[in-house]
């Protein structure tokens, strides 16, 4: 298949490398910074690479990938599929609803594949979890608490952190928009979420207009309850979740690549499978595995464009809890 990407960030660089050693090809690779394209000449099956997104769009394709900044998701997955394209979409849908209906209804009426990236879905230690919690391991699931937490400066070695999406408000940034694979993934295990409660700020001297720490509290429809927290102030990288049950406790560690269970009958631990997320990329390729068999028929999208925008229905009410001090409900 031909792929148009959008975007030649981190993201970017690593989904268009990904395709080709999946034996795709890159019709045209679209940045507006020229410094960034001059890493990709290299590539010299990629196309064309260029600074002008007209041009981009104008290559014959199958697909297109957006990896842009948050603000700048929408407009481009619409005209791809205005142009009969099939999209991915980098994580977060967008960083605001206005458009995502359109989106939904323009991939409905072209017949077009739309699959928002939320690599965490492919990280096997947490597919083992998601196997866990459906054979009832733990039992009925009763509570829940979330951690995510990274140093925003050393995020992108080589960016200066101020001139990423992450530091602007206007791009989508922030700690709530950057760590929505947490929303997503506990959605995706536990449930609908129907209401929460949102405390976020700055409280770091980083030099940022976006929030760099949030606390959440989630309540799902099941009546479980989750706590999450979120921070780009971590000198190193933690993600990890404990998922409380009648009959047990399983405890997710991302970077230690290890999942606990601790059942009922011994009340010993059981650790499975140390290593088994092992590559970083594998998840990646994974995903951009999955998106190939979605254009195919063989499958249908883990998350696309309708369920992506529900998941941003949570993260933005968080910032509306946050904002006014007050819990919101969530229409499901």
């Amino acid at each position: 298949m031909r792929f148009i990407v959008l975007g030649a960030g981190s993201i970017g660089q690593r989904h268009l490398k990904n395709l080709l050693e999946m034996g795709h090809q890159a019709a045209a690779v679209f940045d507006p910074d020229p410094n960034k394209l001059e890493a990709l000449r290299r590539l010299a099956s990629c196309g064309v690479v260029t600074d002008d997104e007209a041009r981009a769009f104008g290559c014959e394709a199958d697909a297109a990938i957006v990896c842009s900044p948050n603000s700048f998701h929408i407009p481009q997955a619409r005209q791809a599929l205005q142009r009969g394209l099939h999209v991915f979409i980098e994580k977060p849908l967008s960083h605001s609803l206005e458009g995502t209906d359109a989106l939904a209804a323009d991939a409905a009426k072209a017949k077009r594949i739309v699959l928002v990236g939320c690599n965490l879905r492919f990280c096997p230690s947490l597919l083992l979890v998601k196997r866990l919690l459906d054979e009832g391991r733990i039992g009925r699931p009763l509570a829940a608490r979330a951690h995510c937490g990274y140093y925003l400066p050393y995020w992108r070695p080589g960016l200066d952190y101020r001139d990423g999406y992450g530091a602007s408000q206007a791009a989508g940034g922030g700690i709530l928009l950057d760590s929505i694979h947490e929303f997503d993934y506990l959605r995706w295990l536990l449930g609908e979420v129907v209401e929460i409660f949102c405390y976020a700020g700055k409280a770091s001297t980083l030099e940022i207009d976006t929030e760099d720490n949030a606390d959440v509290l989630l309540r799902l429809a099941s009546g479980l309850s989750v706590n999450l927290h979120l921070d780009y102030l971590q000198r190193t990288y933690r993600r990890s979740c404990e998922f409380i049950g009648e009959e047990g406790l399983i405890a997710w560690d991302y970077i230690a690549e290890k999942v606990t269970l601790y059942e009922k009958e011994d009340r010993l631990c059981k650790v499975f499978q140390r290593n088994i997320n092992s590559e970083l990329n594998a998840m990646y390729v994974g995903e951009m595995s999955h998106f190939v068999r979605c254009i195919e028929g063989a499958e249908k999208p883990v998350l696309d464009a309708v369920e992506a925008s529900a998941v941003l229905k949570i993260v933005l009410a968080a910032k509306t809890s946050a904002s006014e001090g007050r819990a919101v409900k969530i229409k499901i």
